[in-house]
């Protein structure tokens, strides 16, 4: 294709995606009590193999053809990468020092539980073929325990936002224990490429490298950046300057986690940690939020649909085991996040209200999944098996969370308080 044909093709497709997210985002909430993201997820699976494809393919080959899918690719790292830099915005530090021991138990324990599973059950999915013969069992186990062990961290803050969660004490410690927990499973996948053959420079690049960046922003970050906080203040807005300079610090550090090993979403997250709060913080969500949850966003989860084929899911063999995959996956990460966060002084609602939101693995599930197949460790079965598995634990989610939290909650009249606190936001999510 030519730039002019990718151009056209770019413009269609991003019209048909907003269409299908927002649409079907609309029915998920209004007559499945779904957050509009679990209904965005489910666009993207639409618009791929497993149903446009499959009763349309040639309609799906005309939409998405493979080479504009690099194209497309572009923009749905640059969409979820700037929505979790929104998220580390809302991000309450005091609410997470006031809880670091409790976000570092359920952390560990959702994926100790996990890799424990993992140990268990890898020999007997090496025993059906869902693996590359090539590789060893420490390999397939490291790999099996990360994708039990993910947690669907952008979904996790989408969750969190709709449900007017944002700087609340359950909010950020799900965040604090969602964004170590990822940031572990993507370490353990960065070892596992290196046993594989790409070398152990891939896992000391990404682990120190992760590590170097982070202690960098958070110890030197706000120093650096309170100059920009102090401007907006004596200004009492975000000016195009600022505006621009926040964004190329956002790039970069989006660069630097993707370059490291990790994922950009990481970059972006912890940028938005650091910003000062007030009216730089304030006024940056406000005019970055409508377009990168309405455009940009959608982008990430039709990238994801396109490679995910359900249908290969199709004799009773593999539904069994996919079934205890199911099971087994969701009763290891979330009993003992819920363990944990007893453990650690939570009260028994918020503790099952956490278990339930850690358990959801959505789109980084994908993205973990899809690496593996690439890079040849699982094969298509097994990769729809885990697909199964991350659709169905995002979509409990919501209805598990509002059952053993959120109607206790609004009795309670605390869902009403949560709720005020995000009203700045409110115009935003009408809109949407």
């Amino acid at each position: 294709m030519t730039p002019a044909q990718l151009s056209v093709v770019f413009f269609l497709q991003l019209a048909v995606i907003i269409v299908a997210c927002r649409g079907v985002g609309w029915l998920a909430k209004r007559y499945l009590g779904q957050p509009q993201v679990v209904g965005e997820m489910i666009a993207g699976v639409i618009l791929g193999p497993s149903l446009l494809g499959l009763l349309a393919p040639d309609i799906q080959a005309l939409l998405f053809p493979k080479e504009s899918k690099s194209v497309l690719f572009v923009g749905a790292q640059f969409g979820v990468g700037l929505y979790m830099f929104l998220v580390g915005l809302g991000f309450r530090g005091d609410h997470f020092k006031s809880n670091a021991g409790s976000a570092a138990a359920v952390s560990l324990s959702g994926m100790a539980a996990p890799f424990l599973l993992a140990i268990l059950i890898t020999p007997w999915l090496m025993s059906h073929g869902l693996f590359n013969e090539a590789l060893t069992l420490p390999q397939t186990t490291l790999f099996m325990g990360a994708c039990i062990a993910i947690t669907a961290f952008p979904m996790l803050a989408r969750i969190i936002h709709e449900r007017g969660l944002s700087g609340t004490p359950l909010g950020t410690l799900s965040l604090s224990a969602g964004a170590i927990d990822d940031a572990g499973a993507w370490a353990v996948l960065a070892i596992v490429l290196a046993t594989f053959g790409d070398g152990p420079m891939v896992a000391v690049k990404a682990i120190g490298g992760g590590l170097a960046f982070a202690v960098f922003m958070l110890t030197l970050g706000p120093r650096l950046l309170a100059p920009l906080g102090r401007k907006a203040e004596r200004e009492g807005k975000v000016s195009q300057t600022t505006l621009g300079i926040v964004l190329i610090l956002f790039l970069l550090s989006a660069w630097a986690m993707d370059a490291a090993g990790i994922h950009a979403v990481f970059g972006g997250f912890l940028l938005g940690c650091v910003i000062p709060r007030g009216v730089l913080a304030t006024e940056l969500r406000k005019q970055l939020e409508p377009f990168a949850v309405v455009v940009l966003l959608p982008m990430f989860f039709t990238y994801s649909g396109l490679h995910t084929q359900l249908t290969l899911v199709d004799n009773v063999e593999l539904a069994l085991v996919t079934l205890g995959i199911l099971v087994a996956s969701i009763l290891a990460k979330g009993v003992a996040c819920w363990g944990a966060a007893r453990l650690t002084g939570q009260d028994n609602a918020t503790a099952m209200g956490i278990g339930a939101l850690m358990n959801a693995r959505g789109l980084m599930e994908l993205i973990i999944i899809n690496i593996g197949l690439q890079k040849g460790i699982i094969g298509p079965a097994l990769f729809s098996m885990l697909v199964v598995m991350a659709i169905v634990t995002t979509l409990m989610a919501s209805p598990l969370f509002e059952l053993v939290y959120g109607r206790k909650a609004r009795a309670r009249g605390e869902l009403g308080a949560l709720n005020e606190q995000d009203s700045e936001f409110a115009e935003v999510r009408e809109a949407r």
